[in-house]
């Protein structure tokens, strides 16, 4: 699982074990480690969204897996840079580790392995989604995109030349 290296997931077998019954779901598992927003409603106004200050030695790993791969900069955390780029660093690590916690959860509980297949193709679907938005967006402004490998040479490239 990308993120995770030999020392934390250690820390998680150490910390957790392998049995997960304790928690009956990812929500659960993710609010007793402090990843999670807290919200805090009182009379029907939202008071804090914060997360609970938590010191666990799980959440802790899973913060630094989450920096570890948003500074590693991988192509498939695209969703990571989103965030960081929306909410800033702090709060796009928490988002993160939060995202790992569901998918360790949901790796211990359903004995399945982990499937890099799943990030792929979201990530080819969002590529196709801004690719169509782009070419709508151009065609809106009354210009034509051309993919850079198409082997075309631009028009103004071939007016220069003549």
């Amino acid at each position: 699982m990308p993120g995770l290296q030999t020392p934390t997931v250690s820390t998680l077998f150490t910390e957790l074990g392998a049995d997960l019954s304790a928690f009956p779901a990812s929500d659960h598992f993710t609010s007793w480690l402090g990843v999670c927003p807290d919200n805090r409603i009182s009379g029907g106004k939202v008071l804090s969204v914060k997360t609970r200050h938590v010191k666990h030695r799980v959440a802790q790993a899973l913060r630094l897996a989450a920096q570890s791969l948003s500074a590693a900069r991988r192509c498939s955390d695209a969703s990571s840079a989103a965030l960081r780029a929306k909410l800033g660093a702090p709060k796009a690590i928490t988002a993160t580790a939060h995202k790992l916690a569901r998918i360790i959860y949901h790796l211990l509980t359903t004995h399945e392995p982990y499937d890099e297949t799943r990030l792929a193709q979201a990530e080819q679907d969002h590529r196709q989604r801004t690719e169509s938005r782009l070419r709508s967006q151009a065609r809106a402004l009354g210009f034509q995109l051309v993919p850079a490998n198409s082997g075309r040479e631009p028009s103004f490239l071939k007016a220069v030349t003549k």
